[in-house]
């Protein structure tokens, strides 16, 4: 809204206005804009959830340490939508249909969330909507965010190939061509496609939402991740860049870049409040949301695959579920002490704080990994 208002508005009767044109520059403002938002909402936010008694509840069977946090205000996560969401609104053009469902994705994750966190608050436990009903609601929402991407693909603003870190030139569709030319059973070439983003952005979504049990330590690793995907999507919409790397080009998903910098600033300002000792909790209307928008920017850009490396601590708590609970269930034995994996580090003796910086350190590693890749062939 301000975009349009700075430089189709105003820009003709003053001429530096003309600034906002640029990509970079818009990003910067709107990292700028979710930064001071976070900071200047975070006191309220805090009070305010105290005067409902929003607050959280602690597993029995977790560290006993964590009994301490018990009380400490949760569902923090709207502040950190809303500090993704209104600077992505005042300084995008909201023309792009990639901004558009960037925003609607996470917004419908962050109402999954919610439902979840006030489930959690109401029943006094850490009990919120059950495991099956929690995913079935993030298809639905991958579903949709597909649907909308075949429409777009439609019209010839979207791939469905996938880009193959170091083999560029290999690009796997995975739409059934074949399967299109008949009346009656046409949506079925769309099936692998669609399943593939559900394994995608529920997956991640997930995996933040698993790794938000410390003191910052899912807002810091997404931090590092939100910085990765907007470096990729400000090279994926640039021709130069993307011709020069390789990769896909995506024109439209220059807009995409601005939510990315909101992402960035919203995660630098919770992380304000959210280190350690956390004045609040994200809950799982943060963490859904979070992960949601990063799986969605990384389909929209093409760089699922490589989503392996730039949400690599995410990826890994995830797969400690699942070992955990496949081993107990298969053998009856477990493979880490507890999971997600920052526990198993807690119970082998590790601080908190140490646990939370050596895990920023890995995605670090990983997310410039990640863009180093970008190069390789």
């Amino acid at each position: 809204m301000l975009y349009y208002v700075f430089y189709y508005l105003l820009r003709p009767r003053f001429s530096p206005f003309n600034v906002f044109r640029y990509i970079t520059v818009r990003t910067t403002v709107a990292s700028l804009t979710a930064l001071f938002l976070s900071l200047a909402m975070g006191p309220w936010v805090i009070e305010r959830l105290r005067q409902l008694q929003v607050k959280q509840y602690i597993r029995d069977e977790g560290p006993k340490d964590h009994q301490k946090k018990a009380g400490t205000p949760t569902m923090g996560g709207v502040l950190i939508v809303a500090s993704i969401v209104v600077p992505t609104l005042l300084w995008a053009d909201l023309r792009s249909p990639y901004v558009i469902l960037a925003v609607g994705a996470t917004l419908a994750f962050g109402a999954i969330g919610f439902v979840d966190d006030y489930n959690k608050v109401v029943r006094r436990r850490n009990l919120g909507l059950t495991a099956r009903r929690k995913f079935l609601l993030q298809v639905l929402v991958c579903f949709c965010v597909g649907v909308v991407l075949v429409g777009l693909q439609a019209k010839g603003l979207y791939s469905t190939q996938l880009s193959v870190p170091f083999l560029k030139r290999l690009h796997p569709d995975l739409v059934i061509d074949s399967l299109l030319g008949y009346r009656f059973i046409w949506p079925l070439a769309f099936v692998p496609f669609i399943l593939f983003l559900i394994l995608v952005i529920a997956g991640i979504s997930n995996g933040v939402n698993l790794t938000d049990g410390l003191d910052g330590l899912a807002i810091g690793c997404v931090l590092i991740s939100a910085f990765a995907l907007t470096v990729l999507t400000y090279l994926s919409s640039n021709a130069r860049f993307a011709e020069y790397l390789e990769i896909q080009k995506i024109p439209d998903a220059a807009e995409l870049t601005i939510f990315c910098g909101s992402l960035i600033g919203a995660s630098l300002g919770f992380l304000w409040y959210n280190a350690h000792p956390a004045e609040m909790f994200m809950g799982d209307v943060g963490s859904l949301a979070l992960g949601g928008a990063i799986g969605v920017v990384a389909v929209i850009i093409k760089q699922e695959i490589l989503l392996v490396s730039i949400g690599g601590v995410f990826i890994l708590e995830l797969l400690s579920v699942i070992i955990q609970v496949g081993s107990f269930k298969l053998t009856g034995k477990r493979v880490f002490r507890m999971a997600p994996l920052h526990h198993h580090f807690e119970l082998k003796g590790w601080s908190e704080s140490k646990v939370i910086v050596r895990f920023w350190v890995v995605a670090l590693v990983f997310a410039l990994f990640a863009l180093t890749t970008l190069k390789l062939r």
